[in-house]
């Protein structure tokens, strides 16, 4: 399972017939494997990495730090409910120790979005007590997958 898993990381797309030569098993149980962890909440979905400088050089992408006041029976997760639930919102961790909370990713179609969604929004659900904005100013590499490389050989690295 946890091949497939790699795998499929680095790319969704692959044929089973492909993962299954990778694998030494046949389309059909590849196929079969893929189905049971979807099924079991094991694979959540798939997505696109995009080069925004190619794509929609507009794009500004922030990670937001918020310093939140746990909820009485429920700790963090219903604060976290709520702010998944904005279009905005790419992700949310809940964090282990430091100078705050949940961290929190958010896509906008410029600086002034974010900083409006920041400010009316986010600093507005009860509960939060700071925030702490921080703009991405260049993706580098996401979830495995370089993004700024010249030259691409077939291994994927530049």
């Amino acid at each position: 399972m946890n091949d497939i898993i790699k795998i499929l990381q680095q790319n969704a797309r692959i044929s089973n017939t492909a993962l299954g030569e990778m694998l030494g098993i046949t389309a059909e149980e590849a196929a079969a494997q893929i189905e049971n962890l979807e099924k079991s909440g094991v694979i959540k979905g798939y997505s696109v990495i995009v080069d925004d400088d190619l794509y929609d050089k507009s794009t500004v992408y922030a990670t937001i730090e918020l310093k939140v006041t746990p909820q009485r029976d429920c700790g963090f997760d219903d604060i976290a409910k709520t702010i998944m639930m904005y279009d905005e919102v790419e992700s949310v961790s809940l964090m282990s120790s430091g100078a705050y909370d949940l961290a929190v990713e958010v896509k906008g179609n410029n600086l002034k979005d974010v900083a409006f969604f920041v400010s009316e929004r986010l600093a507005t659900i009860d509960g939060i007590l700071s925030t702490s904005t921080h703009f991405i100013l260049k993706k580098y590499k996401e979830k495995g997958i370089f993004i700024d490389c010249e030259e691409h050989d077939e291994r994927g690295l530049c």
